[in-house]
């Protein structure tokens, strides 16, 4: 009798799961013709999508198990002819919504339990945004391989063996990136110390990167001519000039991330005030910003005479169907593509940079630019500053450059 209930339950936990897959594919084939997709893309979407509702509904397949690498994986092999973008769009369609936890990723990493659970503490009581778990468990799958590679447990482990990873692991990073891995696996070395003792000592206070005395590739930042002429290049009458405007604004009087530049919300702005609002910085604290009058200037000229119709509450969108919010590398290749016309080995980030030196000039204090930069440690904003050489010549040699 028992085994009959669970089956019906069973069958009503299928049908529930292909009444929403139905629901969702409807909702996604409606939002891309109000998208202004291509017909014949959402032709082929439609009839992939059909086909994937059919496949999850033969397999039995229960909600967690539907948008998974795995589920795409195997529909992929019974279906060659198939359109694997339409079933990856779907989930993230679904996840921008927040009617599913998580995209389709890239690439599964199978982790032991310890892993995950650390991973679901991260987002559950720390509030760690789905990229950002990612990039983690990019680091956790590596020094897991590791481990397994060299018979070594977690329970005794020992502050050699994370050396021993990081010399092998981080050398194929840039100097930030080593910085940024070797922090995510400190906070995992932390919980296992504090919240599920599994170490007799807590092993996260030693990992300490290698002191830096000399810098290969210090800082760059653009001089006020050069800054000029990057923004005079940018005085196209075409939407996408008027985007890669206002992005420079913000960029350089603002200093902020690509990141944090195609995470504005439209009802960040407050033109009133001449104030944004970012909600999650890198260091996961809500700032608001005064918006200097030229920055306020450049991003309503924007959204009057450049930015396309669109449902997408981002500031930034494409200016191609279906005109959704952008990555952050569009941010940086656009910014990139301006700069190199007054310097050819600029960068996008070379306006944050630049930002950070305008700063000091101005007589402000690491921690005052620790604190505008986003910065959760005061050794990151010393990689951003270095001398600068017109304070230096106006102070030595009362030489103006």
């Amino acid at each position: 009798m028992a085994a009959k209930k669970q089956t019906r339950h069973s069958k009503r936990q299928i049908e529930a799961t292909r009444g929403f897959l139905e629901q969702a594919v409807s909702d996604y084939l409606k939002w891309m013709v109000e998208s202004r997709y291509n017909s014949q893309t959402c032709t082929n979407y439609g009839k992939t999508l059909r086909q994937f509702i059919t496949f999850v509904g033969r397999k039995r397949s229960a909600a967690n198990e539907v948008f998974t690498l795995g589920t795409l994986n195997r529909f992929i092999r019974t279906h060659e002819k198939c359109y694997a973008h339409a079933i990856r769009g779907l989930s993230r369609y679904l996840y921008a919504q927040k009617r599913i936890p998580e995209p389709i990723p890239r690439v599964e990493y199978y982790l032991p339990e310890i892993y995950e659970d650390y991973l679901d503490y991260r987002k559950k009581i720390h509030h760690t945004p789905y990229r950002k778990r990612k990039q983690i468990k990019r680091v956790l799958a590596a020094f897991h391989d590791y481990l397994k590679k060299h018979k070594q447990g977690l329970r005794t482990l020992k502050i050699d063996h994370i050396d021993a990873f990081h010399a092998k692991f981080n050398p194929a990073f840039a100097l930030g990136t080593q910085r940024l891995y070797r922090y995510h696996l400190r906070r995992f070395i932390s919980y296992l110390y504090h919240q599920k003792g599994w170490l007799k000592k807590d092993l996260a206070p030693l990992m300490k990167g290698p002191p830096v005395y000399t810098r290969t590739k210090p800082p760059k930042f653009l001089r006020k001519k050069q800054i000029a002429a990057a923004f005079d290049n940018l005085t196209g009458l075409t939407a996408i000039d008027l985007r890669t405007y206002a992005m420079a604004h913000l960029a350089y009087f603002l200093g902020l991330r690509p990141q944090e530049i195609v995470q504005i919300r439209l009802s960040d702005i407050s033109f009133k005030a001449a104030e944004l609002t970012l909600e999650d910085r890198k260091n996961n604290i809500p700032t608001k910003l005064p918006l200097p009058e030229r920055v306020v200037k450049a991003i309503a000229a924007y959204i009057i005479g450049g930015r396309p119709e669109s449902k997408s509450q981002m500031l930034f969108v494409g200016h191609f169907a279906p005109y959704g919010p952008l990555l952050p590398t569009r941010v940086s290749t656009a910014l990139g593509t301006c700069l190199k016309k007054v310097n050819r080995k600029a960068t996008g980030y070379w306006l944050r940079h630049t930002y950070a030196q305008n700063l000091l000039e101005a007589g402000a204090s690491y921690y005052d630019i620790k604190e505008m930069l986003g910065h959760d440690h005061i050794e990151s904003t010393k990689q951003y500053l270095s001398i600068h050489i017109e304070m230096m010549r106006k102070v030595l040699f009362d030489e103006i450059l």
